[in-house]
C-alpha cells in the first residue's frame, strides 16, 4: 500500500519546483535590481557591467543595477568609461568624473535663482565629451539621430568594430585634443575604425571593397553609342563611379559636428528635466488674499506618490513690494510669505528646487492676487 503522506510530498515537492521554474522564467520575481537608462529616448548596443550585473543596453537605453554600484560601459570590445555612478537616468555628461563634478555647480539665472540647465550648457564645450559623443552618434545605424529617438547601436556595427580593433594604429583615447581625434591624414584610430565598418546590408554594394585604380585605368572606356556598349562589361567610368559610391558612403567624424552632438544632447537633458520636475507640484497654482489680510501664508512642494526629500529650496517674489518672502524650508519643502501691498497688485513666488537624487533642479511658481 502507497503511503498517503509520500504522495502529499511528491505533489508538494512537484508544486514547488514547477513554481520556482516559474519565477526563474520571468526573471522578475525576488529580483530587487532597479532598472535605469542611458540617455532618455534610449540607447541600444552599449555593453555594460557594475559589480553584481552585466548585459547590453535595450532600446530604450536599459541597464541594471543596485543603488550604489558603478557602471562600466564598453562598445563591442572598445572601452568607453568606467566608474559611472548608476542611476535611473545616466547622460553622457555623467560619463567621465570631471564633467560630473561640474554638474554638480548650479549657475544662477537672470531671477536670481540656481539651475542646472546653464551648467549643463557649459559642460557641453567638454572636448573629450564631444569626442566621445560625436563617435558614438556615427555608431549609429541611421547616420542622423532624429528628434525623438535614441542611439541604434546594431550587432552588425559591433562585429565590424570588434574586426578592425586589432588593425589600428593606437588606441582610441577619447581625451585628445579635437583636431588629434578627427585627423583624416593619416587617420586618427576613431576614424580608421568608423572606414572598416559598412552601415548597410552585408550584400550590399556599398560594402564591397572599391575597384582600384589599376583596375580602374586597365578597364576599357565607355563607348559613345549606348548601342554598343556591353551590359556584361564594366567600363572604367562604371568602376570609378563604383569607387566614390562606396568611399562616399564611408562615415568620417567630420559627418558629426561638435553643434551636432551638442544639440542631442540638449535634447536630451531637456527631456530628462521634465520628466523629473513633472515628479513635482505646489499645493495651489492661484492664491487670493485680501490686502489686509498680512498673516504669514504658505505654500507646499509636494511629489506626486508622496516621499518627497529636497537637496535645496530657493523662493523669490517678482514683485516684493506687493508680496514678500518670508522663509524656505527644504527640509518640509515649505515657503512663508505674506501680503505686503494694496489691493489690485499680485506677484509671482517663484521657487526653485533640488530634489535629493539628482543634479537637477525644478522650477515652479504661484501667482498670488491682491483683493
Amino acid at each position: 500500500m502507497r503511503s498517503v503522506h509520500r504522495i502529499r510530498l511528491t505533489f508538494t515537492l512537484l508544486g514547488a519546483l514547477a513554481l520556482s521554474g516559474c519565477l526563474d522564467e520571468d526573471g522578475g520575481s525576488g529580483d530587487d535590481t532597479s532598472t535605469g537608462q542611458v540617455n532618455f529616448n534610449g540607447f541600444n548596443g552599449l555593453s555594460y557591467q557594475t559589480a553584481s550585473q552585466s548585459g547590453t543596453t535595450n532600446a530604450d537605453g536599459e541597464f541594471r543595477y543596485y543603488p550604489g554600484e558603478t557602471l562600466t560601459f564598453r562598445v563591442g570590445d572598445l572601452p568607453l568609461v568606467s566608474n559611472v555612478p548608476a542611476r535611473q537616468y545616466v547622460t553622457l555628461l555623467e560619463f567621465f568624473e570631471t564633467t560630473r563634478t561640474e554638474l554638480q555647480s548650479p549657475m544662477v539665472d537672470d531671477e536670481g535663482l540656481s539651475t542646472h540647465t546653464l551648467t549643463e550648457q557649459q559642460v557641453l564645450e567638454n572636448t573629450t565629451l564631444m569626442n566621445i559623443s560625436r563617435f558614438l552618434m556615427l555608431l549609429n545605424w541611421h547616420q542622423n539621430v532624429a528628434e525623438g529617438e535614441g542611439i541604434d547601436i546594431r550587432s552588425r556595427v559591433i562585429a565590424q568594430l570588434n574586426a578592425a580593433l586589432p588593425e589600428l594604429t593606437a588606441p582610441v583615447d577619447f581625451g585628445v585634443s579635437e583636431s588629434e581625434f578627427t585627423a583624416t591624414n593619416p587617420l586618427s584610430p576613431a576614424n580608421q575604425l568608423l572606414a572598416a565598418i559598412c552601415f548597410y546590408p552585408e550584400d550590399d554594394e556599398l560594402c564591397e571593397d572599391p575597384p582600384t585604380q589599376e583596375e580602374i585605368d586597365n578597364a576599357p572606356p565607355r563607348p559613345e553609342n549606348d548601342e554598343d556598349r556591353d551590359p556584361d562589361i564594366e567600363y572604367s567610368e562604371d568602376l570609378q563611379a563604383k569607387k566614390d559610391r562606396i568611399e562616399g558612403a564611408a562615415r568620417t567624424m567630420e559627418d558629426i559636428d561638435t553643434e551636432d552632438a551638442q544639440t542631442y544632447l540638449t535634447r536630451e537633458l531637456k527631456a530628462i528635466s521634465t520628466t523629473v520636475a513633472n515628479r513635482y507640484f505646489l499645493d495651489e497654482d492661484v492664491a487670493s488674499h485680501p490686502s489686509t489680510d498680512t498673516a504669514l501664508k504658505q505654500v507646499s512642494v509636494r511629489r506626486i506618490g508622496g516621499g518627497l526629500s529636497l537637496a535645496e529650496l530657493e523662493a523669490i517674489s517678482t514683485r516684493p513690494q506687493d508680496v514678500q518672502i518670508n522663509s524656505a524650508d527644504w527640509q518640509s519643502g515649505e515657503v512663508e510669505y505674506f501680503v505686503a501691498g494694496p489691493s489690485g497688485g499680485e506677484s509671482e513666488l517663484l521657487l526653485s528646487f533640488r530634489p535629493e537624487d539628482t543634479y537637477r533642479w525644478v522650477r515652479k511658481q504661484l501667482r498670488v492676487i491682491i483683493r
